[in-house]
């Protein structure tokens, strides 16, 4: 088994150097917790928090559209994007791809000195490591590396000669997933779950828009031969056999001890006691970091959702996909409530 790596990016000096500056953020806090959250609890107590929010996606996605966070770049055949809309298992595949590419023994002091995210968050300064950096994947045994993104389809770049594996979970868990992650990071700041939820229902949520876009534009994709739709369930299921798969798809030669501590490192349980390898920024910084790896479930959603919201969410996203005329098979991906 080759001897574990800390690849070149990966030190803490460099993450921390990526940071908003820590007085940047301090200010933001107090402007947050001593204007914009008793804002907040007044514009959502009246509506308009919901009709203001209901625009942020839409300008962003114009905003995406115009200029494009992947540039002019060209994935080469050292790339697997990992394509997700958020809390559908991103830092679990990103893991699985690193953790192959350096054949289980990678080693790093944040994922994001290791692996780049194009279109994270303007305001979250220069958070990870350029995309036309090639630190990590000429370290990399396999000369591979993950690139992260949470754009649609039609905005990821496509080559090919990269590889693409896209993960789609059950909107129901990624509605909670992402309500704990956002309330975690915005605190006071977010609205209600009631406004949350209607957000989400109607394709507006500032963090991701329309669920069912996302999903119906990566699995029409399938069929290419260097793409692959996984889904969280599966994954959930079988670790062992979704390890060896995508080890086959990036075609990582690697041993079954390899893969094997590839499968250990990409667990729950260890991915959870790093944690805070796989945080974001955070926004107020005297605020607890929000928990990134905190369930991680499947067809748990009935911990904030009442039976009557699973049910509308499978409806609506049923009823969106067919308007979209995509035949993403619904039932084998998602628990219908």
């Amino acid at each position: 088994m080759a001897t574990s790596t800390q690849t070149p990016a990966g030190t803490a000096k460099e993450f921390q150097r990526r940071q908003s500056p820590l007085l940047a953020r301090y200010a933001i806090g107090m402007l947050a917790t001593g204007v914009i959250t008793p804002a907040m609890r007044v514009m959502d107590s009246l509506g308009v928090a919901e009709r203001m929010m209901g625009k942020a996606w839409p300008q962003r996605e114009r905003e995406l559209r115009k200029k494009n966070p992947f540039g002019g770049y060209v994935p080469g055949e050292h790339d697997v994007i990992v394509a997700t809309y958020a809390k559908s298992g991103t830092n679990w595949m990103m893991q699985i791809v690193h953790q192959l590419a350096f054949h289980g023994m990678a080693e790093f002091e944040h994922i994001h000195c290791v692996v780049p995210w194009p279109d994270y968050p303007p305001q979250m300064g220069q958070y990870a490591i350029p995309v036309e950096d090639n630190s990590v994947w000429m370290a990399a045994p396999e000369k591979k590396r993950a690139i992260k993104t949470h754009l649609n389809w039609d905005l990821i770049p496509y080559s090919e000669q990269a590889r693409y594996i896209m993960v789609i979970r059950d909107p129901k868990d990624v509605f909670v997933s992402n309500y704990h992650f956002s309330k975690g990071i915005f605190a006071g700041m977010l609205p209600s779950l009631e406004t949350w939820y209607r957000l989400y229902l109607s394709g507006k949520l500032p963090v991701g828009g329309s669920w069912a876009v996302n999903a119906a534009g990566y699995w029409a994709q399938r069929h290419r031969p260097n793409v692959r739709v996984l889904s969280f369930k599966s994954m959930k299921r079988d670790l062992p056999g979704t390890v060896r798969r995508v080890a086959e798809f990036m075609k990582v030669h690697a041993s079954d001890a390899e893969l094997q501590e590839v499968c250990h490192k990409a667990s729950f349980e260890y991915m959870k006691t790093i944690d805070a390898k796989f945080g974001v920024w955070n926004m107020i910084p005297w605020n607890a970091a929000s928990t990134m790896i905190r369930r991680g479930a499947q067809g748990g959603s009935a911990e904030l959702l009442t039976r009557d919201q699973q049910r509308e969410i499978d409806n609506r996203f049923q009823a969106e996909l067919r308007s979209l005329g995509s035949d993403f098979p619904y039932e084998e991906f998602c628990d219908l409530a």
